[in-house]
């Protein structure tokens, strides 16, 4: 995260990786334990090839990582989009003015040292 901005890859990473553990997880509780059977046809019906499996399991993990770090990343990108953040850490042009306040600062300072 830079300054007050999200950054949509780290977001869609985050989610992506915590979907997709999850969807593998349960798929494979569904396939051992029968527990969460129905959670997994169900999702199964937006994943293709997502089923009470070992390989169903897998290739849900894949395919709910990929699903959700798309969300993610989009979700990241409309914040940043739709925030309109006006702080100082986002506005570059604010930044490059504070830098030039900050020399111009420096500068007199050196000037009342060599008039003393």
């Amino acid at each position: 995260m830079k300054g007050c901005k999200l950054s949509p890859v780290a977001l869609g990473l985050a989610l992506g990786v915590l979907w997709g553990i999850s969807i593998l997880i349960i798929g494979l509780i569904a396939y051992y334990y029968a527990y969460g059977h129905g959670f997994v046809t169900a999702v199964g019906s937006l994943y293709p090839g997502y089923k009470p499996s070992i390989m169903g399991s897998l290739l849900g993990g894949v395919i709910g990582f990929i699903d959700a770090f798309i969300t993610g990343f989009l979700i990241g990108w409309l914040y940043n989009l739709f925030s309109c953040c006006k702080c100082v850490c986002c506005d570059k042009k604010k930044d490059v003015e504070l830098h030039d306040v900050e020399v111009k600062k420096e500068k007199k300072v050196k000037k009342d040292k060599e008039v003393k």
